[in-house]
């Protein structure tokens, strides 16, 4: 952290600072490895400090970052087996992208918007999202409250480290997985609301299971723990 902090005040008074926040942020939406909570901590400390870098941009230029980093990790989602690639082929990975899947299917926007607050959950969620084909628009409003609120949220820790929290920002961690998780919720309710009225009478009893005639039998569902993530429906 003390060389970050050393490398990034040399950055701090060049255009370049931007432009190489935006890269990180970017990056770190499917490279979990780059630090870019770290960068925006150290840039935001700076900035209250000497003026620069200037602040609003800063948070502005981190929020484009990561939702561009979240729409790459969706994409790549959509296109690879997911449970394959290197990053999660370990028990710790299988497991985390279990639990993805179960969310996403529960509540997803609110676990898009909380999973941004974890390095390695939020490449998870966001892959998975693009397996499971859940709704890109609902993703890519998720996805712009996610980044914002990261962005805000981590230029909170930069100002707030030193005096309230020092070097251990795992407070901060839970508050914002916590409001992530309030909001994602509130979010969900009102696409749901959305969506009823937009699709009238039609919608809402498409959303309704068949009546079945009395004595004829119903199939068995598909067991779908046996459908590779790609093909299974969309959310």
């Amino acid at each position: 952290m003390d060389q970050l902090e050393l490398w990034a005040e040399g950055l701090a008074g060049s255009g370049w600072v931007y432009v190489v926040m935006y890269l990180f942020a970017t990056i770190d939406g499917f490279f979990p490895p780059i630090p870019s909570e770290s960068l925006v901590i150290a840039l935001t400390a700076l900035s209250l400090s000497t003026g620069n870098p200037q602040l609003v941009l800063l948070v502005l230029v981190a929020a484009a970052g990561a939702f561009s980093g979240d729409q790459i990790a969706y994409q790549i989602g959509t296109k690879v087996a997911v449970r394959r690639l290197r990053l999660f082929r370990g028990p710790r990975g299988q497991a985390a992208l279990d639990r993805a899947e179960r969310a996403l299917a529960e509540r997803g926007a609110s676990y898009v918007i909380a999973a941004r607050y974890i390095p390695v959950g939020r490449v998870a969620v966001n892959m998975t999202a693009g397996a499971l084909r859940y709704r890109r628009r609902r993703f890519v409003i998720a996805d712009i409250i996610a980044s914002l609120m990261w962005a805000v949220y981590s230029t909170v820790i930069g100002a707030a480290a030193g005096a309230v929290l020092g070097k251990n920002p795992l407070v901060a961690v839970a508050v914002g997985v916590v409001g992530g998780v309030l909001l994602g919720l509130l979010v969900d309710q009102l696409m749901q609301r959305w969506a009823a009225r937009a699709g009238g009478p039609a919608a809402r009893a498409s959303a309704d299971p068949p009546s079945q005639p009395t004595g004829t039998s119903v199939a068995p569902p598909e067991d779908e723990s046996d459908q590779p993530l790609r093909d299974r429906p969309r959310v």
